[in-house]
């Protein structure tokens, strides 16, 4: 039989955010059986995304549950919540009860300011991994990294990945591949270029010289 123990699960949501970064790990968190999904922000108003659309908290921190499974996505809107008080304590109180920690790309440095990454083994987006010491943590390369009830995961997809390990972890494998099917996660992009290590060395350092030196420079001040 199916463990349908009631499991909640958090998300923080904050201006700027990387809605794949949510949306993936829910679409198949949403699935497991006992699940209910919270989005939290500070306020109750329409979180604006990096896609060009708003996504609707359930609750504000105030009002948010205690979360089970607790979860970080990133986005650029990161450097701003880095400097916001209520949403750090709001990360650290959380943490306290919470079953599983855990992050999404930059969604990492939001754990480490909230003193959850020292002297842990983490990952973040390839474009900022040079910068998780400044949060205590040893970078690892992988797409999900477990640590104790602590698992981040890498840039964007990889949130789904991080989802499905964490089903299995709670539900079992079957269940977990019950829900990769049901979603049809069957990955075959076009390219074999989808992290630095495969991508074509001058679409790597394009990329980087138009977005993530400046945004990990950001990102860097943030921290410092």
């Amino acid at each position: 039989m199916t463990d349908i123990q009631p499991t909640t699960i958090v998300f923080l949501l904050f201006p700027g955010i990387t809605q794949l970064d949510f949306t993936a790990p829910a679409q198949a968190l949403c699935r497991m059986p006992g699940a209910t999904l919270v989005g939290a922000a500070a306020r109750l108003d329409p979180i604006a995304t990096d896609s060009g659309f708003a996504i609707l908290p359930t609750h504000d921190f105030a009002s948010a549950p205690q979360a089970d499974i607790l979860c970080i996505p990133g986005g650029h809107g990161v450097v701003e919540a880095l400097g916001d008080t209520a949403t750090i304590a709001f990360i650290a109180a959380q943490a306290k009860r919470a079953v599983w920690v855990t992050s999404v790309c930059t969604g990492a440095f939001l754990l480490g300011r909230a003193g959850l990454l020292a002297g842990k083994r983490a990952t973040t987006h390839w474009g900022y991994t040079h910068l998780l010491p400044l949060v205590g943590a040893e970078y690892v390369g992988a797409r999900v990294v477990e640590d104790g009830n602590v698992v981040t995961s890498g840039g964007v997809t990889s949130g789904l990945d991080f989802a499905l390990t964490l089903i299995s972890r709670l539900k079992g494998d079957a269940v977990a591949q019950a829900i990769q099917l049901a979603i049809e996660y069957d990955p075959a992009p076009p390219f074999a270029g989808g992290h630095p290590d495969r991508a074509p060395a001058a679409v790597t350092e394009g990329l980087k010289a138009r977005v993530y030196d400046t945004a990990a420079a950001r990102m860097e001040a943030a921290l410092a």
